[in-house]
């Protein structure tokens, strides 16, 4: 017993911790720069959006005021069976290099991108959501990685602001992801992309599926193609933290949910032998980190039944009941989540609830498609 509560304490601390402490090491060893250089290849910008009438405005605002040549660049608003006035939003722009694609029938984010490809004339194709505003620069910042001909894709840094203004606890979460994700590229590639905002070559989009999670694939496809993901700390997505609190812990289970569908489906990418240092990196950063929530499930049980034996294991307990019980305070109590102490566990603790739903549903055979974008 005290042997399995370590090593799911362990596997914990690795998924979070191990895993980039490695790459850090690795670093040391190995380093992959990317040749960046500024260049201006013909671009197509696909904005994906569902009922948006209160956002579209302002994203367009800040789609037409990129700084790139207006030749090479096609701006295409996926309108993926709105119903409200974005397709009327849209079409007010139109005069301004912007196409609207109506898809008609409702067939999720996924399948508007696959029909945003279809069309696009660019060699560079960039995603981005309706919630995220960039900086004038960032065409030009995003396409200089395509300079060098090993990268497949290319991910923006997310950031989120909390509605006052202040980072808020997703906001020390993605700063987490964003950091372990400059290790990932520095010695191999990125294993995920920013689904808000990332660009790919438009040979690694030909086969875009409607119902698996578009950023994950793409840089699946970039692998498979011999190619890499990277991160570009100077792409910068930004967008305010959800008003909903529970709309956004179904948008997590969403996103694992797809994720784990991914992973199923490209199983070929934990072979070592074909793919490498790539195929440690997909395991540690998706499956491992996926199954956190049973590790500490287990390691809470274990160490339950072995308190009265030992202060050591007395200690290791309460500390764990401790950490859940600020995330219960932080959940009962909004006005204490804002405290770094108390927003931190409640984050972890909402992020590894939502892994576990996703868990469920997904072995119930729940493959999601349709989404509804969060409110911010």
């Amino acid at each position: 017993m005290p042997i399995l509560l370590f090593l799911f304490i362990f596997l914990v601390f690795w998924a979070y911790f191990g895993y980039p402490l490695s790459l850090y090491l690795l670093s040391y060893l190995r380093c992959r720069n990317v040749a960046k250089v500024p260049i201006t290849p013909s671009v197509t910008f696909i904005i994906t959006a569902f009922n948006e009438e209160k956002r579209i405005r302002e994203k367009l605002e800040n789609t037409v005021a990129l700084d790139y040549p207006p030749e090479l660049l096609q701006v295409v608003v996926a309108s993926d069976g709105s119903t409200d006035r974005t397709n009327d939003i849209v079409r007010e722009y139109q005069g301004r290099g912007v196409v609207l694609l109506e898809v008609k029938d409702r067939g999720g984010k996924e399948n508007a991108q696959k029909e945003a490809v279809a069309i696009a004339r660019g060699d560079i194709l960039v995603f981005s959501d309706t919630a995220t505003i960039i900086e004038p620069e960032s065409l030009y910042r995003i396409t200089a990685n395509f300079a060098d001909p090993s990268i497949g894709c290319v991910s923006s840094v997310d950031r989120v602001v909390g509605r006052d203004g202040k980072p808020c606890g997703e906001g020390a979460y993605v700063r987490y992801e964003m950091w372990l994700r400059d290790l990932e590229g520095r010695v191999n590639s990125l294993v995920g992309l920013s689904g808000s905002f990332f660009a790919a070559r438009k040979e690694v989009c030909r086969d875009f599926s409607p119902n698996m999670q578009s950023d994950f694939r793409t840089l699946l496809n970039s692998m498979r193609l011999g190619l890499r993901g990277v991160g570009d700390p100077e792409v910068v997505g930004l967008y305010q933290d959800v008003a909903d609190s529970s709309r956004e812990f179904d948008r997590k289970v969403r996103t694992v949910l797809r994720g784990i569908t991914v992973f199923f489906k490209n199983l070929e990418f934990l072979n070592p032998f074909s793919y490498g240092l790539f195929a440690y990196q997909f395991c540690c950063h998706k499956l491992l980190r996926w199954l956190v929530p049973f590790f500490l499930t287990a390691a809470l049980l274990i160490n339950a039944f072995l308190a009265p034996f030992s202060p050591l294991y007395l200690f290791l307990f309460l500390l764990q009941c401790s950490f859940y019980l600020l995330a219960v305070a932080g959940w009962k109590r909004p006005s204490l989540a804002r405290s770094l102490a108390v927003k931190l566990p409640l984050y972890f603790a909402t992020v590894n609830v939502a892994i576990a739903v996703a868990w469920m549903r997904y072995l119930r055979g729940n493959r999601l498609v349709m989404w509804t974008p969060s409110e911010r």
